[in-house]
């Protein structure tokens, strides 16, 4: 997580700032996070509506309290009616009006230097971002199955790759381990 946080702060354009937080905090391929609407954060029921994901499929994915407070301050900003990530192309006094949403080709751009910038080594992309939530979500343990359904995976085979083993998941896994061992109340007296 702490390379996550690098990364996010040390982007100092902020449309790619809170486009970058947004993937990451829900999840997203970089169509999704793209294609958004203002019209898909529900924020009564505190989740977002990914239309027309991969295998044209709708999604619900939790919509986490501080990316609704990032995406409101980023909306302030550029108060476009329908497109949470407008076109860059018209600056600012232009984003309301933008035809079109950030150029993926521009994100990736940004997120490799800035990633650069950072001293990070790995071949950074949008989907790495991904990754690591669902990497951090397992870790915090959240169910697997819950997790095939944040990131719309048809297959739990899919999701289970994000499942490699850390130096975090194998010590909470040696301390699940020892817990479950430890309830057990065995007697060595006499055996018969």
């Amino acid at each position: 997580m702490a390379q996550a946080q690098a990364l996010f702060c040390a982007t100092r354009v902020l449309s790619y700032r809170v486009f970058f937080f947004t993937l990451y905090s829900l999840g997203l391929r970089l169509g999704e996070g793209l294609a958004l609407g203002v019209g898909d954060i529900d924020a009564d029921r505190m989740r977002v509506h990914v239309r027309d994901a991969k295998g044209n499929r709708d999604r619900l994915v939790p919509l986490p309290l501080q990316t609704l407070t990032v995406l409101r301050g980023y909306w302030r900003v550029h108060q476009h009616p329908h497109l949470l990530f407008p076109s860059r192309a018209g600056g600012l006094a232009g984003a309301r009006a933008a035809a079109s949403a950030l150029d993926a080709g521009g994100v990736q751009r940004a997120l490799r230097l800035v990633a650069a910038g950072c001293g990070l080594k790995k071949k950074n992309t949008p989907h790495s971002l991904r990754h690591s939530y669902a990497t951090h979500l397992i870790e915090a343990g959240v169910d697997l199955l819950q997790v095939q359904q944040i990131l719309g995976h048809h297959s739990i085979l899919t999701t289970a790759r994000y499942t490699h083993l850390t130096s975090h998941t194998a010590a909470q896994c040696g301390e699940r381990i020892n817990s479950l061992m430890n309830s057990f109340a065995l007697r060595w007296g006499a055996v018969r």
